[in-house]
């Protein structure tokens, strides 16, 4: 095993093509760290601090752009307007039969153009929420009064960073290695990591010592968990029909068609998080009306949001329904069942056609159950933790983990493909 690897490492730095390509990614990746740190000019820092503090949402923000919004910088919303362009794009699949067909069944031509679309719906969300943001972080007194020109041509700089990292990213895609948003979203994760070694380091107590051994311990246990959980699949047996074409005898060979427990990735849990956002955006804006109703009621909303349990509770019930609602979007039983038909393979025991794409979507939903219930509990760990322990600056986070191995799974598989490649 350490021989292979050894191998394959050599391989990795003495390959030109694969070595260009390792560096391409390195250097998008510092001046994409290089752009998180020019801020936006007039911040109040304590407020933004405490502000960032009390809401789960725009804690995650700030990981999704690498730090950039904890010192607005001009890439504070990150990556946040192409992925929820994306997830548009996806549940419009559903309403627009053509969205569909092009996404599914016209191969790599028609998802080309299904992210160009997505690419051009960034352009509006990208502005739209850098509005919100900079309206919102106003209101609460972390940005000065800015008058219309300032405040518009904030919103310009912050969209067109939003659009200049989404660039960056198609580029690491296309001249890189791995997916360029999945390594942005990682290297703004892993870019929080010193900060958070130097707060311990500081605050460290040695009375204190059982309790961190506890998260160390806890640790390992969710990493080998969401390890197992992202490469767990239940293969699903199939056979090719025996084909006789003159002299030649084809199929009759036996594979399996893998589904996996986890089909939705992290795509529910930032779903979940776009849910509860607007609620708190909303309600936010109405708790400051000079209508004495409308703020009470405002306020109540927020109170009620800022309720750990409560918040814990619904964020939960989100991630498990949209883990089910996002599998049914990208996995298609009828769609599946068809393909197998027009290939001549068939599930043993099982009849083609309607049949079997009833028997795959009962399997899908069972081990689907399993992968919404992780996921809800990776999306509720810190607020456990915090419950249990009582303490504030738990670094552990289950959204953020789960993104970083499964990144980092995904990007040992591309590169140990190309290094196969290389050695074939």
């Amino acid at each position: 095993m350490f021989e292979t690897f050894v191998r394959k490492m050599k391989l990795v730095f003495t390959d030109e093509v694969l070595r260009t390509r390792i560096l391409f990614v390195l250097s998008a990746l510092v001046v994409f760290r290089l752009l998180a740190a020019i801020p936006i000019p007039g911040i109040n820092a304590a407020q933004l601090e405490a502000f960032l503090g009390n809401n789960q949402f725009l804690g995650l923000l700030n990981i999704f752009s690498g730090g950039g919004f904890s010192n607005l910088s001009i890439m504070m919303i990150g990556v946040s307007p192409y992925i929820t362009a994306s997830i548009v794009m996806q549940l419009m699949t559903i309403l627009i039969p053509r969205l569909k067909e092009l996404y599914q069944e016209e191969g790599d031509s028609g998802r080309q153009r299904f992210m160009q679309y997505s690419r051009y719906l960034t352009v509006p969300l990208a502005f739209i929420q850098a509005f919100g943001f900079l309206l919102l972080l106003q209101q609460n007194g972390i940005v000065p009064g800015l008058s219309a020109l300032q405040f518009a041509t904030n919103v310009l700089v912050i969209a067109a960073g939003a659009m200049l990292l989404m660039w960056i990213g198609e580029l690491i895609s296309e001249y890189g290695v791995g997916n360029g948003i999945s390594l942005l979203i990682f290297a703004g994760i892993v870019a929080a990591i010193p900060a958070s070694i130097s707060q311990l380091v500081f605050t460290f107590d040695i009375s204190q010592i059982p309790t961190y051994l506890g998260f160390a311990v806890v640790g390992a246990i969710i990493v080998a968990g969401v390890v197992f959980i992202t490469e767990a699949e239940r293969p699903i047996p199939v056979t090719y029909a025996r084909r006789v074409r003159g002299a030649r005898v084809l199929g009759g060979i036996s594979t399996y068609l893998p589904l996996r427990v986890n089909q939705a990735g992290v795509m529910p849990i930032i779903f979940a998080l776009s849910i509860l956002l607007f609620p708190q955006m909303i309600a936010t804006f109405l708790s400051k009306s000079s209508i004495a109703l409308v703020a009470s009621g405002g306020a109540a909303v927020v109170a009620a949001l800022a309720n750990q349990w409560v918040y814990g509770a619904l964020y939960f019930f989100l991630v498990f329904i949209f883990t089910y609602f996002y599998t049914a979007i990208t996995f298609e039983p009828h769609q599946i069942a068809k393909n197998l038909q027009k290939n001549g393979a068939f599930i043993p025991g099982v009849r083609p056609g309607l049949t079997t794409a009833e028997y795959l979507g009962n399997i899908i939903t069972r081990i689907t159950l399993v992968g919404a219930l992780f996921l809800g509990f990776l999306a509720v760990l810190p607020l456990i933790l915090r419950g249990i322990t009582g303490i504030t600056a738990i670094t552990i986070g289950g959204t953020a983990l789960l993104i970083v191995v499964s990144v980092v799974l995904d990007l040992v598989k591309k590169v140990d493909a190309q290094t196969s490649i290389r050695e074939y």
